[in-house]
Order: structure tokens, then sequence, then C-alpha cells
């Protein structure tokens, strides 16, 4: 898979989770669960976007794992925004879904790149 399929993904995942975090901020009145989550799903296609500029194969494998754990950690905030109620079901699995794709790319391409 070409790595710039890899920053699209998380280019789009990063405007759904704004939009998302708009939302329940706007509705539900929850900033604390939110901000933290726009900061994760935000920064996955940020460290993504930067690696394109490493200063070589560790530093860029770096940046990709720097982006796997924010992809971790935003699953986190959205299984906690889900079962406290803030998060539908429906749009839960979406961005679950979303996000388990980067992470598969992303475990692929860190595995790709270490096997070289």
């Amino acid at each position: 898979m070409s790595d710039s399929v890899l920053r699209e993904k998380a280019k789009e995942f990063a405007k759904n989770i704004v939009f998302l975090t708009r939302e329940i901020k706007l509705k539900k009145k929850e900033s604390v669960l939110t901000n933290q989550l726009l900061r994760s799903g935000t920064s996955i296609g940020a460290n993504i976007h930067e690696a394109q500029y490493a200063q070589g194969t560790a530093d860029f494998i770096s940046k990709l794992e720097i982006s796997l754990k924010e992809c971790f950690e935003s699953e986190y905030w959205l299984e906690l925004l889900y079962e406290t109620g803030y998060l539908e079901e429906r749009e839960f699995k979406k961005f679950a879904n979303d996000c388990g794709a980067i992470r598969k790319m992303l475990i692929s391409s860190c595995k790709t790149l270490k096997n070289k």
C-alpha cells in the first residue's frame, strides 16, 4: 500500500475527528475527553506527514511508531466517549473501524521497513 494512501487516510480521519469533537462540544458540552481525542486523532496524520522529511530510515520508522501510539490512544478515547454516552454506537463503530484500518497500515509499514 502506498505511503500516500496512508497519509490521505490519516488526514481524512483527522478532519473527521475535528468535526466529531466540535459537534460533541457544542451539543453535549463535553470538552475534556474530546480535547484528548482531538490531540491524538490529529497527531496520527501529523506524524505521518512529518515522517516524509525524516533524517533517515530509523527516524522515519520512529515517526510512524509515534503515529501508531497516537492511533492506539485515539481508540481509547473513542471507547471512553462511547461507553460514557457521548458517542452513539453507529459513530463509534465508524471511527473505530477507520482508526483500526490506519493502525493496521501503520503496523504493516513499520514491519516492512524494519525487515529491509
